[in-house]
């Protein structure tokens, strides 16, 4: 057991922020399937989907959730396969 008031504090916070990110870093992969399910059947709303997958995968980067060429990386292979669903 942490002995130290600043030790103790240091938990506290560890584990308010361990929460906070698990839940951006949820709701982002959730709603990236989301929109890799709608692409994949051709759906009408894989546009506004990929639009909310996008929003989502930028505030996590934003937030430090996800590191910013991790971030951009995914946001590029899922507008990759958009554009190559919506040719064919």
């Amino acid at each position: 057991m942490r002995k130290n008031k600043s030790a103790i504090k240091r938990a506290v916070q560890s584990e308010k922020r361990r929460l906070r990110n698990s839940h951006f870093k949820s709701t982002m992969k959730t709603k990236i399937k989301r929109a890799i399910g709608a692409i994949d059947k051709k759906d009408e709303q894989s546009a506004a989907l990929f639009k909310d997958a996008v929003s989502s995968i930028d505030r996590a980067s934003s937030k430090g959730v996800v590191h910013r060429n991790n971030a951009s990386r995914k946001i590029s292979r899922l507008s990759r396969k958009l554009h190559k669903s919506q040719q064919a």
